[in-house]
Order: C-alpha cells, then structure tokens, then sequence
C-alpha cells in the first residue's frame, strides 16, 4: 500500500519546474520593482523628472533630495529614536495584551466567554470617532502631547484578537491544559509555559503586524503630539513634505528665490522620505516570513 501511494505522488517534470521558477521569478522582480523604481527616483534631480518623468536609468543624479532631508540631522536621529522605541514596547505590550485576551475567549469552560467576544465584536463595527478620542485622551484622561497617546489607541486590534482566539482553538487541545491543571499547573503558568511556546507562529504573525501598524502610524502624533521633540519619524516625515510643497507653492517666495525654488526637491524628496521610513522594516521582515503564513492560516481555519 505505501509503494503504491509512492508511486502515485504527485511529481513535477524538470520542463514544467523550469517554467514555474521562471514565473515566480518573473513575479518577484515585479514586486521589487517599485521599491528600486522610488530609490532611483530619489536620487533623480528635479529637472530630470519634469523632462523626463519616473526612470529606471535617470539622466541626471542629484543627492539634494537626501541633502534637504539630512540637514538637521539631530532632529531625524531622535525621531527615529522614539518611532524605534514606540514600535519595540508597543509591539510586545499589543501581543501580550491580545493574546492574554484571546486565550480566555478560546476556552470552552469560560463563563464569559460569549460577552467578552460580542465586546470585541462590537468594536470592529462601532467606534466613538475622532472627536470623541480626542476628548477622552486629552480631556478625562490628560494624555495630551504624550507618548502613552501613541500607544492606547493601537494595543488592542479586535481582528488580530480573533485570529489569536481562533489559533488557540485549534492549536491547543483541551486534555493538554486539563493534563496541566491535574499536575497542579496554576493558569496563569499554563499560559505562560505551555500556550505561549505553542503559538510562536501567530504571536510572530501578530508581532509584524503590530510594527508595522506602530512604525506608519502618523495620525495619532498629528492629533496628540505638539512638541517637535516628540514627533516620531512618520509625523516628522510628513511635516518636512508640506514644509517644501507650501514653499513650492508660495508664489511670492517663488518670484523672489527662482533659483533656490528651482532646486528644491519635491518629487525626489516623496521618495527619499520613502526610502528612510520603509528601511526599517525591510531589516526585521526576513525575521518573522517564515511564521507568517502559518500564523494567518492556521488562525484561519475556523470561523
């Protein structure tokens, strides 16, 4: 029985194998091939891309764009600091806090179980809306112009909750945690020594999406932040582009400066900006690929 099931596996010809690896080489270039297209344009001068538009192989290099981002190079080194530090602390507090949330949901012998999951339920379908965080983050609880603005609004993702609660029913068998207690595990021991080790694939999966929600986010800091000391990379990213498209259109300034306001980067300074705030993440995804698939579909096998 087992040669015969041998024999049948399914088997590929070297000719069909060629093909295939051709294709998805094909497809992966096509994916690379917007990020090497915004590195090129941000070293692409400004006369360039009006003459010429978006090149691979530019006729005219320019590093004005990284000259005008890297002037105050202080200010960018402590924004990415605090991005760097927002990111790792509400990364690990966001996991920590779903997971000890999802693992009670998933358990068939919770009392609560069905309210605390129409809770979370709930608020992937209602929220209170912008003036109202606002009120309750500045106003009742006095967070205004804080880092802890930044990290409440996005500890607690209600879809990312179900997918953990979902990998945990289907991952963690129920005489595993029984076999825990008779031995005189307490449960917060059981979470801790055995669920947990167990649910690497969808914690990690949780981990990178969770830094790169904390890493982009820039509405958060638009809303609560006032110091400039206190901007993290995204919202100071945002603020330096206004900063040049406000000049290059103040027709006054323009009249008086052609020369300057000819050289200002606008275009290539977009995509410089994108080149420094998509760095990061490039280094850390390698990391977490090989758990994020599993993570996704093993959380999606039940509804």
């Amino acid at each position: 029985m087992s040669s015969s099931a041998s024999r049948r596996e399914n088997t590929i010809s070297p000719v069909a194998n060629t093909l295939l690896n051709g294709v998805f080489l094909i497809l992966s270039f096509l994916c690379v091939m917007p990020v090497i297209l915004v590195v090129i344009v941000s070293f692409t001068h400004i006369d360039a891309l009006v003459n010429d538009g978006y090149q691979f192989i530019p006729k005219k290099l320019s590093l004005i764009a990284y000259e005008s981002l890297f002037k105050d190079y202080g200010t960018l080194v402590r924004a990415y600091a605090i991005s760097i530090g927002i990111t790792v602390f509400g990364t690990a507090l966001s996991v920590m806090l779903m997971a000890m949330y999802a693992y009670p949901i998933s358990r068939q012998d919770y009392p609560f179980r069905t309210f605390f999951t129409f809770f979370l339920f709930f608020t992937m379908l209602f929220n209170g809306g912008v003036v109202s965080k606002y009120i309750i983050f500045t106003q009742t609880l006095g967070l205004l112009d804080t880092y802890t603005a930044l990290l409440l609004p996005l500890l607690i993702v209600p879809f990312n909750v179900i997918i953990m609660r979902t990998f945990f029913q289907s991952t963690i068998h129920p005489a595993l945690i029984e076999s825990a207690r008779i031995d005189g595990a307490s449960e917060f021991r059981i979470f801790f020594r055995i669920v947990l080790p167990l649910s690497l694939p969808v914690m990690a999966t949780m981990a990178l999406l969770g830094t790169i929600t904390f890493w982009n986010d820039w509405f958060n800091s638009l809303l609560f932040i006032r110091s400039e000391d206190k901007y993290p990379i995204q919202y100071l990213m945002l603020r330096v582009l206004n900063d040049v498209q406000y000049l290059r259109s103040n027709v006054q300034l323009a009249a008086q400066n052609p020369e300057m306001m000819s050289n200002l980067p606008d275009e290539s300074l977009q995509m410089a900006l994108a080149v420094v705030c998509m760095g990061p993440l490039l280094l850390i995804y390698p990391f977490f690929q090989k758990y994020f698939v599993k993570g996704l579909t093993v959380g999606a096998v039940k509804g």
